[in-house]
Protein backbone atom coordinates (compact mmCIF):
# COMPACT_ATOMS: atom_id res chain seq x y z
CA UNK A 1 0.00 0.00 0.00
CA UNK A 2 1.46 3.13 -0.93
CA UNK A 3 2.04 6.16 1.14
CA UNK A 4 0.14 9.63 0.75
CA UNK A 5 2.71 12.46 0.15
CA UNK A 6 0.12 14.81 0.56
CA UNK A 7 0.04 13.44 4.53
CA UNK A 8 2.12 13.80 6.97
CA UNK A 9 4.21 10.49 7.36
CA UNK A 10 3.90 10.20 11.20
CA UNK A 11 2.04 12.54 14.20
CA UNK A 12 6.03 13.41 15.14
CA UNK A 13 6.42 15.40 11.60
CA UNK A 14 3.05 17.62 11.90
CA UNK A 15 4.15 18.27 15.29
CA UNK A 16 7.86 19.53 14.55
CA UNK A 17 6.29 21.28 11.59
CA UNK A 18 3.49 23.15 14.05
CA UNK A 19 6.27 23.37 16.92
CA UNK A 20 8.70 25.35 13.79
CA UNK A 21 5.80 27.60 12.86
CA UNK A 22 4.90 29.04 16.31
CA UNK A 23 7.88 29.20 17.87
CA UNK A 24 9.65 31.03 15.01
CA UNK A 25 11.20 34.56 15.93
CA UNK A 26 8.11 35.38 17.79
CA UNK A 27 9.18 33.54 20.76
CA UNK A 28 12.82 33.48 20.58
CA UNK A 29 13.27 37.47 19.46
CA UNK A 30 10.00 38.58 20.50
CA UNK A 31 9.16 37.38 23.40
CA UNK A 32 12.35 37.91 25.55
CA UNK A 33 12.12 41.79 24.71
CA UNK A 34 8.28 41.59 25.37
CA UNK A 35 8.88 40.06 28.64
CA UNK A 36 11.78 43.34 29.40
CA UNK A 37 9.74 45.59 28.13
CA UNK A 38 6.47 44.30 30.96
CA UNK A 39 7.82 43.77 33.60
CA UNK A 40 9.24 40.23 33.27
CA UNK A 41 7.68 37.80 35.68
CA UNK A 42 4.36 39.04 35.93
CA UNK A 43 4.17 38.93 32.45
CA UNK A 44 5.16 35.42 32.06
CA UNK A 45 2.56 34.71 34.86
CA UNK A 46 -0.44 36.19 32.78
CA UNK A 47 0.55 35.02 29.52
CA UNK A 48 1.22 31.07 30.54
CA UNK A 49 -2.76 31.87 31.74
CA UNK A 50 -3.38 32.99 28.37
CA UNK A 51 -1.33 30.41 26.50
CA UNK A 52 -3.28 27.53 27.65
CA UNK A 53 -6.98 28.87 28.48
CA UNK A 54 -6.75 30.59 25.03
CA UNK A 55 -4.78 29.45 22.86
CA UNK A 56 -5.22 25.27 23.15
CA UNK A 57 -8.94 25.95 22.04
CA UNK A 58 -8.42 28.17 18.79
CA UNK A 59 -5.27 26.07 18.03
CA UNK A 60 -7.85 22.91 17.97
CA UNK A 61 -10.34 24.93 16.04
CA UNK A 62 -7.97 25.71 13.58
CA UNK A 63 -6.19 22.07 13.44
CA UNK A 64 -9.76 20.85 13.25
CA UNK A 65 -11.00 23.25 10.62
CA UNK A 66 -8.19 22.60 8.07
CA UNK A 67 -8.30 18.76 8.80
CA UNK A 68 -12.21 18.49 8.40
CA UNK A 69 -12.15 21.10 5.53
CA UNK A 70 -9.06 18.94 3.62
CA UNK A 71 -7.65 21.74 1.69
CA UNK A 72 -6.38 25.15 1.38
CA UNK A 73 -7.48 27.62 4.02
CA UNK A 74 -10.05 29.39 1.48
CA UNK A 75 -11.38 25.82 0.12
CA UNK A 76 -11.69 23.77 3.49
CA UNK A 77 -13.64 26.88 5.25
CA UNK A 78 -15.86 26.69 2.17
CA UNK A 79 -16.40 22.91 2.51
CA UNK A 80 -17.32 22.92 6.07
CA UNK A 81 -19.51 25.63 5.70
CA UNK A 82 -21.40 23.64 2.57
CA UNK A 83 -21.37 20.39 4.58
CA UNK A 84 -23.21 22.47 7.70
CA UNK A 85 -25.47 24.14 5.26
CA UNK A 86 -23.73 27.44 5.82
CA UNK A 87 -23.10 30.01 3.23
CA UNK A 88 -19.69 29.22 0.97
CA UNK A 89 -19.14 32.89 1.76
CA UNK A 90 -17.56 31.99 4.91
CA UNK A 91 -14.81 31.20 2.68
CA UNK A 92 -13.68 34.97 2.77
CA UNK A 93 -12.54 33.73 6.48
CA UNK A 94 -9.67 31.37 4.57
CA UNK A 95 -9.36 34.48 2.41
CA UNK A 96 -8.29 36.55 5.81
CA UNK A 97 -5.58 34.25 6.44
CA UNK A 98 -4.33 33.96 3.37
CA UNK A 99 -3.87 37.83 3.32
CA UNK A 100 -2.32 38.09 7.12
CA UNK A 101 0.04 35.35 6.26
CA UNK A 102 1.12 37.28 3.24
CA UNK A 103 0.97 40.61 4.65
CA UNK A 104 2.92 39.47 7.47
CA UNK A 105 5.68 37.26 5.72
CA UNK A 106 7.26 39.86 3.53
CA UNK A 107 7.62 41.95 6.51
CA UNK A 108 9.01 38.90 8.29
CA UNK A 109 11.52 37.72 5.56
CA UNK A 110 13.05 41.29 5.94
CA UNK A 111 13.56 39.81 9.72
CA UNK A 112 14.79 36.55 8.87
CA UNK A 113 17.48 38.57 6.59
CA UNK A 114 19.11 40.20 9.28
CA UNK A 115 19.43 36.89 11.79
CA UNK A 116 21.20 35.31 8.44
CA UNK A 117 23.20 38.58 8.08
CA UNK A 118 24.06 38.31 11.78
CA UNK A 119 24.97 35.09 11.92
CA UNK A 120 27.22 35.45 8.32
CA UNK A 121 28.70 38.62 10.65
CA UNK A 122 29.27 36.07 13.32
CA UNK A 123 30.95 33.29 11.52
CA UNK A 124 33.04 36.45 10.49
CA UNK A 125 34.11 37.70 14.03
CA UNK A 126 33.20 40.69 13.47
CA UNK A 127 31.10 41.09 16.83
CA UNK A 128 35.18 40.81 18.51
CA UNK A 129 36.40 43.46 20.23
CA UNK A 130 33.06 45.53 19.25
CA UNK A 131 31.84 48.45 21.72
CA UNK A 132 28.16 49.47 21.97
CA UNK A 133 28.46 52.57 19.70
CA UNK A 134 29.47 50.59 17.16
CA UNK A 135 26.75 47.77 17.47
CA UNK A 136 24.25 50.59 17.30
CA UNK A 137 25.56 51.92 14.67
CA UNK A 138 25.59 48.58 12.79
CA UNK A 139 22.52 48.36 12.90
CA UNK A 140 21.05 51.77 11.84
CA UNK A 141 23.45 50.96 8.71
CA UNK A 142 21.85 47.43 7.82
CA UNK A 143 18.45 48.65 7.80
CA UNK A 144 19.41 51.66 5.52
CA UNK A 145 21.38 49.04 3.46
CA UNK A 146 18.24 48.29 1.35
CA UNK A 147 20.22 46.12 -1.23
CA UNK A 148 22.53 44.12 1.59
CA UNK A 149 18.61 43.58 3.18
CA UNK A 150 16.75 42.83 0.39
CA UNK A 151 20.01 40.20 -0.87
CA UNK A 152 19.58 38.40 2.68
CA UNK A 153 15.91 38.53 2.40
CA UNK A 154 16.27 36.80 -0.55
CA UNK A 155 18.46 34.35 0.72
CA UNK A 156 15.98 33.40 3.15
CA UNK A 157 13.39 32.93 0.61
CA UNK A 158 15.31 30.40 -1.08
CA UNK A 159 15.93 28.56 1.73
CA UNK A 160 12.38 28.25 2.60
CA UNK A 161 11.47 28.01 -1.48
CA UNK A 162 14.40 24.96 -1.67
CA UNK A 163 12.62 23.54 1.53
CA UNK A 164 8.86 23.74 0.39
CA UNK A 165 9.03 22.67 -3.52
CA UNK A 166 9.79 18.87 -2.39
CA UNK A 167 6.22 18.87 -0.70
CA UNK A 168 4.82 17.89 2.45
CA UNK A 169 6.93 14.50 3.17
CA UNK A 170 10.43 15.16 1.27
CA UNK A 171 10.61 18.73 2.39
CA UNK A 172 8.37 20.36 5.11
CA UNK A 173 8.31 17.45 7.00
CA UNK A 174 11.96 15.98 6.18
CA UNK A 175 13.47 19.80 6.92
CA UNK A 176 11.51 20.36 10.55
CA UNK A 177 12.24 16.71 11.82
CA UNK A 178 16.12 17.96 11.43
CA UNK A 179 15.70 21.70 12.76
CA UNK A 180 13.42 21.78 15.65
CA UNK A 181 15.17 19.21 17.53
CA UNK A 182 18.68 20.97 16.60
CA UNK A 183 17.03 24.19 17.65
CA UNK A 184 15.75 23.13 20.94
CA UNK A 185 19.47 21.25 21.53
CA UNK A 186 21.13 24.18 20.84
CA UNK A 187 18.79 26.19 23.05
CA UNK A 188 19.49 23.82 26.09
CA UNK A 189 23.24 24.31 25.26
CA UNK A 190 23.50 27.82 25.68
CA UNK A 191 21.04 27.94 29.17
CA UNK A 192 23.38 25.51 30.60
CA UNK A 193 26.84 28.07 29.04
CA UNK A 194 24.84 30.61 31.10
CA UNK A 195 24.83 28.36 34.25
CA UNK A 196 28.10 28.26 33.85
CA UNK A 197 29.17 31.74 32.97
CA UNK A 198 26.71 33.91 35.24
CA UNK A 199 23.93 36.08 35.31
CA UNK A 200 21.37 33.07 35.22
CA UNK A 201 20.25 33.73 39.23
CA UNK A 202 19.21 37.71 38.28
CA UNK A 203 17.28 36.18 35.08
CA UNK A 204 15.62 33.71 37.21
CA UNK A 205 14.35 35.97 39.70
CA UNK A 206 13.21 38.51 36.67
CA UNK A 207 11.57 36.24 35.05
CA UNK A 208 9.88 34.04 37.99
CA UNK A 209 9.82 35.61 40.95
CA UNK A 210 6.24 37.87 40.55
CA UNK A 211 6.26 41.74 40.95
CA UNK A 212 2.73 42.38 41.54
CA UNK A 213 3.82 46.74 41.47
CA UNK A 214 4.26 46.16 37.90
CA UNK A 215 1.01 44.89 36.93
CA UNK A 216 -1.19 47.17 35.06
CA UNK A 217 -3.88 46.97 31.82
CA UNK A 218 -0.83 47.35 29.22
CA UNK A 219 0.90 44.70 30.53
CA UNK A 220 -1.77 42.64 30.77
CA UNK A 221 -3.24 42.97 27.16
CA UNK A 222 0.10 42.68 26.14
CA UNK A 223 0.35 39.27 27.60
CA UNK A 224 -2.69 38.44 26.14
CA UNK A 225 -1.44 39.91 22.53
CA UNK A 226 1.44 37.81 23.39
CA UNK A 227 0.07 34.28 23.62
CA UNK A 228 -2.17 34.47 20.86
CA UNK A 229 0.26 35.21 18.33
CA UNK A 230 2.80 32.99 19.84
CA UNK A 231 1.01 30.34 18.66
CA UNK A 232 0.54 31.19 15.02
CA UNK A 233 -3.27 30.72 14.62
CA UNK A 234 -4.88 32.78 11.91
CA UNK A 235 -2.68 32.64 9.55
CA UNK A 236 -2.94 29.98 7.52
CA UNK A 237 -0.40 28.05 8.40
CA UNK A 238 -2.11 25.49 11.39
CA UNK A 239 -5.23 24.97 8.96
CA UNK A 240 -3.42 23.77 6.02
CA UNK A 241 -1.03 21.84 8.10
CA UNK A 242 -4.26 20.22 9.85
CA UNK A 243 -5.42 19.42 6.42
CA UNK A 244 -2.40 16.57 5.90
CA UNK A 245 -2.92 15.25 9.12
CA UNK A 246 -4.38 11.93 9.36
CA UNK A 247 -7.52 11.11 10.87
CA UNK A 248 -6.30 8.72 13.69
CA UNK A 249 -4.23 11.62 15.46
CA UNK A 250 -5.96 13.14 18.34
CA UNK A 251 -6.07 17.03 17.89
CA UNK A 252 -6.66 17.49 21.41
CA UNK A 253 -3.42 15.93 22.41
CA UNK A 254 -1.45 17.45 19.48
CA UNK A 255 -2.41 20.68 20.31
CA UNK A 256 -1.57 20.87 23.80
CA UNK A 257 2.20 19.52 22.85
CA UNK A 258 2.13 22.25 20.34
CA UNK A 259 1.51 24.93 22.74
CA UNK A 260 3.62 23.42 25.75
CA UNK A 261 6.27 22.90 23.44
CA UNK A 262 6.26 26.52 22.09
CA UNK A 263 5.54 28.06 25.68
CA UNK A 264 8.65 25.79 27.46
CA UNK A 265 10.68 27.29 24.19
CA UNK A 266 9.73 30.73 24.58
CA UNK A 267 10.80 29.77 28.79
CA UNK A 268 14.12 28.69 27.40
CA UNK A 269 14.86 31.40 24.73
CA UNK A 270 14.15 34.02 28.11
CA UNK A 271 16.73 31.92 29.82
CA UNK A 272 19.16 31.88 27.25
CA UNK A 273 19.17 35.66 26.58
CA UNK A 274 18.14 37.35 30.24
CA UNK A 275 21.53 35.88 31.77
CA UNK A 276 23.80 37.39 28.56
CA UNK A 277 22.06 40.65 29.22
CA UNK A 278 22.86 41.08 33.07
CA UNK A 279 26.15 39.13 33.25
CA UNK A 280 27.42 42.10 30.48
CA UNK A 281 25.27 45.06 32.80
CA UNK A 282 22.66 45.26 29.84
CA UNK A 283 19.04 46.38 29.78
CA UNK A 284 16.34 43.97 29.57
CA UNK A 285 13.62 46.29 28.27
CA UNK A 286 16.23 47.15 25.20
CA UNK A 287 12.97 46.65 22.88
CA UNK A 288 13.10 45.21 19.28
CA UNK A 289 16.84 45.87 19.07
CA UNK A 290 17.57 43.21 22.21
CA UNK A 291 19.18 40.81 19.82
CA UNK A 292 20.37 42.85 17.28
CA UNK A 293 21.44 46.06 19.17
CA UNK A 294 22.86 44.40 22.55
CA UNK A 295 23.45 41.21 22.41
CA UNK A 296 26.72 41.46 19.88
CA UNK A 297 28.27 43.50 22.40
CA UNK A 298 27.68 40.88 25.36
CA UNK A 299 28.44 38.31 22.78
CA UNK A 300 31.82 40.07 22.21
CA UNK A 301 32.90 40.09 26.15
CA UNK A 302 32.32 36.89 27.31
CA UNK A 303 34.68 33.65 27.12
CA UNK A 304 33.83 31.54 23.88
CA UNK A 305 31.98 34.60 22.57
CA UNK A 306 32.61 34.01 18.85
CA UNK A 307 31.21 30.38 19.28
CA UNK A 308 28.02 31.52 21.10
CA UNK A 309 27.34 34.44 18.76
CA UNK A 310 27.66 31.83 15.43
CA UNK A 311 25.43 28.69 17.83
CA UNK A 312 23.02 31.86 18.66
CA UNK A 313 22.29 33.43 15.34
CA UNK A 314 22.46 29.00 13.99
CA UNK A 315 19.86 29.02 16.37
CA UNK A 316 17.40 32.45 15.31
CA UNK A 317 17.87 31.30 11.32
CA UNK A 318 16.12 27.60 12.29
CA UNK A 319 13.65 29.36 14.32
CA UNK A 320 12.92 32.06 11.03
CA UNK A 321 12.94 29.36 8.46
CA UNK A 322 11.04 27.09 10.12
CA UNK A 323 8.11 29.64 10.73
CA UNK A 324 8.65 31.26 6.96
CA UNK A 325 7.55 27.95 5.71
CA UNK A 326 4.12 27.89 7.52
CA UNK A 327 3.78 31.34 6.35
CA UNK A 328 4.36 30.53 2.89
CA UNK A 329 3.01 27.05 2.58
CA UNK A 330 -0.77 28.32 2.84
CA UNK A 331 -0.28 30.55 -0.48
CA UNK A 332 1.58 27.79 -2.64
CA UNK A 333 -1.26 25.62 -1.57
CA UNK A 334 -3.79 28.34 -2.59
CA UNK A 335 -2.31 28.37 -5.84
CA UNK A 336 -2.11 24.95 -6.56
CA UNK A 337 -5.82 24.13 -5.43
CA UNK A 338 -6.98 27.43 -7.19
CA UNK A 339 -5.11 27.19 -10.40
CA UNK A 340 -3.39 23.79 -10.83
CA UNK A 341 -0.14 24.86 -10.78
CA UNK A 342 2.75 22.41 -10.18
CA UNK A 343 3.88 22.71 -6.65
CA UNK A 344 7.54 23.86 -8.45
CA UNK A 345 5.61 27.16 -10.04
CA UNK A 346 3.57 27.90 -7.12
CA UNK A 347 6.56 27.98 -4.62
CA UNK A 348 8.54 29.95 -7.78
CA UNK A 349 5.78 32.31 -7.90
CA UNK A 350 4.80 33.24 -4.63
CA UNK A 351 8.88 33.42 -2.96
CA UNK A 352 9.43 35.75 -6.13
CA UNK A 353 6.06 37.80 -5.19
CA UNK A 354 7.44 37.82 -1.48
CA UNK A 355 11.13 38.87 -2.75
CA UNK A 356 9.55 41.81 -4.32
CA UNK A 357 7.26 43.40 -1.43
CA UNK A 358 10.04 42.26 0.75
CA UNK A 359 11.58 45.47 -0.96
CA UNK A 360 9.04 47.45 -0.05
CA UNK A 361 9.25 46.33 3.53
CA UNK A 362 13.19 47.23 3.12
CA UNK A 363 12.53 50.44 1.87
CA UNK A 364 10.79 51.19 4.69
CA UNK A 365 12.87 50.74 6.91
CA UNK A 366 15.47 53.04 5.49
CA UNK A 367 15.28 55.44 2.45
CA UNK A 368 11.53 55.72 3.16
CA UNK A 369 11.81 55.57 6.91
CA UNK A 370 10.50 59.32 7.54
CA UNK A 371 7.49 58.65 5.04
CA UNK A 372 3.80 59.07 6.71
CA UNK A 373 0.45 58.32 5.94
CA UNK A 374 -2.69 59.59 8.05
CA UNK A 375 -0.01 60.53 10.94
CA UNK A 376 1.94 56.85 10.93
CA UNK A 377 5.27 55.57 8.98
CA UNK A 378 4.92 53.27 6.33
CA UNK A 379 7.04 50.62 8.44
CA UNK A 380 4.38 51.29 11.54
CA UNK A 381 1.28 50.15 8.53
CA UNK A 382 3.02 47.19 7.69
CA UNK A 383 3.32 46.05 10.84
CA UNK A 384 -0.14 47.64 12.40
CA UNK A 385 -2.29 46.31 9.70
CA UNK A 386 -1.39 42.48 9.67
CA UNK A 387 -0.59 41.95 13.71
CA UNK A 388 -3.23 44.87 15.25
CA UNK A 389 -5.99 44.30 12.41
CA UNK A 390 -6.23 41.51 10.37
CA UNK A 391 -4.49 38.47 13.00
CA UNK A 392 -7.00 39.13 15.70
CA UNK A 393 -9.76 39.44 13.46
CA UNK A 394 -9.31 36.51 11.80
CA UNK A 395 -9.25 34.33 14.66
CA UNK A 396 -11.90 36.25 16.19
CA UNK A 397 -13.81 34.65 12.85
CA UNK A 398 -11.79 31.25 13.32
CA UNK A 399 -14.15 31.20 16.57
CA UNK A 400 -16.96 32.43 15.68
CA UNK A 401 -17.10 29.98 12.74
CA UNK A 402 -16.14 27.44 14.38
CA UNK A 403 -18.06 27.71 18.01
CA UNK A 404 -21.50 29.06 16.04
CA UNK A 405 -21.49 28.05 12.32
CA UNK A 406 -20.37 24.31 12.36
CA UNK A 407 -22.34 21.94 12.58
CA UNK A 408 -21.36 20.35 16.44
CA UNK A 409 -22.09 16.51 15.04
CA UNK A 410 -19.10 17.62 12.74
CA UNK A 411 -17.14 19.40 15.33
CA UNK A 412 -17.42 16.04 17.75
CA UNK A 413 -16.74 13.86 15.18
CA UNK A 414 -13.58 15.46 14.29
CA UNK A 415 -12.26 16.14 17.38
CA UNK A 416 -13.03 12.63 18.34
CA UNK A 417 -12.56 13.54 22.14
CA UNK A 418 -13.09 10.15 24.49
CA UNK A 419 -15.73 12.38 26.64
CA UNK A 420 -18.18 14.40 25.59
CA UNK A 421 -17.78 16.57 28.53
CA UNK A 422 -13.94 17.59 26.86
CA UNK A 423 -16.16 18.54 23.47
CA UNK A 424 -18.48 20.86 25.20
CA UNK A 425 -16.07 22.60 27.57
CA UNK A 426 -14.03 23.27 24.15
CA UNK A 427 -16.91 24.61 22.08
CA UNK A 428 -18.58 26.59 25.20
CA UNK A 429 -14.77 27.79 25.89
CA UNK A 430 -14.75 28.94 22.12
CA UNK A 431 -17.61 30.33 22.19
CA UNK A 432 -18.12 32.45 25.79
CA UNK A 433 -14.15 32.48 26.26
CA UNK A 434 -12.08 32.85 23.25
CA UNK A 435 -13.65 34.63 21.40
CA UNK A 436 -14.81 38.13 23.95
CA UNK A 437 -10.73 37.61 24.29
CA UNK A 438 -9.68 38.23 20.88
CA UNK A 439 -12.57 40.72 20.15
CA UNK A 440 -10.41 42.61 23.27
CA UNK A 441 -7.53 41.94 21.88
CA UNK A 442 -8.74 43.28 18.31
CA UNK A 443 -10.36 46.66 19.64
CA UNK A 444 -7.16 47.00 22.16
CA UNK A 445 -5.15 46.90 18.99
CA UNK A 446 -6.99 48.95 16.81
CA UNK A 447 -7.76 51.56 19.78
CA UNK A 448 -5.08 51.66 22.09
Amino acid sequence: MSVNPSVWSSRFGFLMASIGFAVGLGNIWRFPYVVGENGGSIFIVIYLCCVFFIGVPILMAEIMLGRRGAASPEQAIKNVAVESSCSPRWSAVGYLNLLTSFLIVFVYSVVAGWVLYYFYQSLMASFSGTNLLDQLGSFEDLQSDVRTMVFWSFAALAITGSILVFGVQKGIERAVVALIPAMVVLLVFLVFFNLLNGGMQEALEFMFIPDFSVINGSVFLAAVSQAFFSIGVAMGGMMIFGSYLPSNVSIAKSALIIVSADTLIALLAGLVIFPLVFENGLMPDSGTGLIFDTLPLGFAQMPAGYWIAVLFFMLLGFAAISSMVGFIEPLVAFLINRFDLSRLSATLLVTAICLCFSLLSALSMGPWNGLELFGQSLAGWLDFVPNSVLLPLGGLMICVFAGWVMNSKFSQAELNMKSSNAFHLWRSSTKWLVAPAVFIILIAGVFP
